[in-house]
């Protein structure tokens, strides 16, 4: 039975972290949950996630784990598990998880300070806003923002904290708000709107829950920005959880600057400098493996004579990785004519080459495919070079045999 909408005194006041209602309907749809003739448990909505706390009711106490604000005006709080003598018309006392609810204060409001900055600044508006366990991002309509920009919209709304401005609260009508310069008009779905007042910098209409004094939002800091289809993302973080992610910044670069044996500052430099040496290094390696495979190519076929009119190279090379086995295939395969190459690895993966000089008439693909298919593996290729690989080493060597044996056919 539903009896009526849930009063939101969450609308009147954000503190408002402990209140008395009266249990309207228990509902078992999906899952348990409470509807309440008042609450201050804020639902999901407008960007904003919702609180979560406990609901008690004598010696039974409830734990709110989601808030949805459902069809007619009912708010739901779903719990970690069904009620057990709570019932419709039970009085309870519902208590706000009071740290949570400050983070959201200082988020929600910390988004309305630096979207207004991004419109004073650069006439830039917020065209929606996410906030999530870690991190809160605004969408901002533009084609281009530069790092100076957000740069000057983060400090103007760490000004605006600093003056510790006055954040009000107050209800117009639809028509009153036409008048009034709101940075958005939300749709029109209702009659009566909230507004959120940042005393001579921004107004715009709200649901959510937010401080009364910017001071309170502490700090804004801009993590991120990147590129969306209809404009610009920006990531940031406000009050404690600013303050905790710088925390966790300083304590990673420091880590990282332990390694370097070097200042936070100079990482990038460090960083750069270790990338452009492994680079270097890896050029060298590639070279060394070139030198060594066409090395060792020319050592097997000076001992590897010719039969039957071709030259059969059959090689288990352990401790070999795939890319070595196919470098020395294609080696043995031009330095020589007629020659035919089944090479295989045991370590670190279990892996199958087969290559040959062009003008050969076996498949190597087919071969392949066949051998490795009859040991549990999986392979194939083209006429001249394929490759495969099986499950385990203890096939390798049949597997080699099995393909030796196969081109004496």
């Amino acid at each position: 039975m539903i009896l009526g909408m849930t009063q939101h005194l969450y609308y009147h006041d954000s503190f408002l972290y402990n209140f008395d209602a009266e249990v309207q309907e228990i509902s078992e749809s999906t899952k348990p949950g409470i509807v309440l003739d008042r609450t201050a448990f804020y639902p999901t909505s407008g960007g904003q996630i919702h609180d979560k706390g406990v609901i008690t009711s004598g010696d039974e106490q409830l734990t709110v784990a989601e808030v949805v604000d459902a069809e007619e005006g009912r708010i739901i709080h779903y719990l970690e598990a069904p009620p057990k003598r709570i019932r419709p018309g039970s009085q309870i006392r519902g208590q706000i998880d009071a740290t949570r609810r400050r983070d959201h204060m200082q988020q929600h409001t910390g988004q309305h300070v630096l979207s207004a900055a991004f419109i004073r600044l650069y006439n830039m508006p917020t065209v929606s806003f996410h906030m999530g366990d870690d991190y809160c991002s605004i969408d901002l309509d533009t084609l281009t923002l530069s790092k100076e920009q957000i740069e000057s919209a983060e400090r103007q709304a760490n000004e605006i904290i600093l003056e510790n401005r006055s954040v009000a609260i107050r209800f117009v009508t639809r028509e009153e708000a036409g008048n009034l310069g709101l940075r958005k008009i939300p749709p029109a779905d209702r009659d009566q709107l909230r507004l959120i007042e940042i005393q001579d910098f921004d107004l715009s209409a709200c649901g959510g829950t937010h401080v009364n004094q910017t001071g309170q939002i502490g700090c804004i800091l801009v993590r991120k920005t990147e590129k969306t289809r209809q404009g610009w993302r920006v990531e940031f973080v406000a009050g404690q959880r600013g303050v905790a992610t710088a925390r966790r910044d300083f304590s990673t670069l420091s880590e990282t600057a332990g390694l370097f044996s070097a200042h936070i500052y100079d990482l990038p430099q460090q960083v750069r400098r270790s990338l452009d040496e492994i680079r270097s290094l890896r050029k060298q390696r590639e070279q060394s493996l070139e030198d060594l495979a066409e090395a060792q190519a020319a050592a097997i076929l000076a001992e590897t004579r010719e039969e039957n009119g071709r030259r059969l190279v059959v090689r288990i090379l352990s401790g070999r990785e795939m890319d070595f086995l196919k470098l020395l295939a294609q080696k043995l395969t031009r330095l020589g004519t007629h020659v035919v190459a089944l090479l295989a690895t045991t370590s670190p993966q279990p892996a199958l080459v087969f290559a040959q000089s062009t003008g050969q008439s076996t498949d190597l693909g087919a071969l392949m495919k066949e051998i490795s298919s009859r040991f549990g593996g999986r392979g194939g290729g083209s006429k001249d070079m394929a490759q495969g690989g099986l499950p385990s080493a203890d096939g390798i060597e049949s597997a080699l045999k099995n393909a030796s044996t196969s081109l004496h056919l």
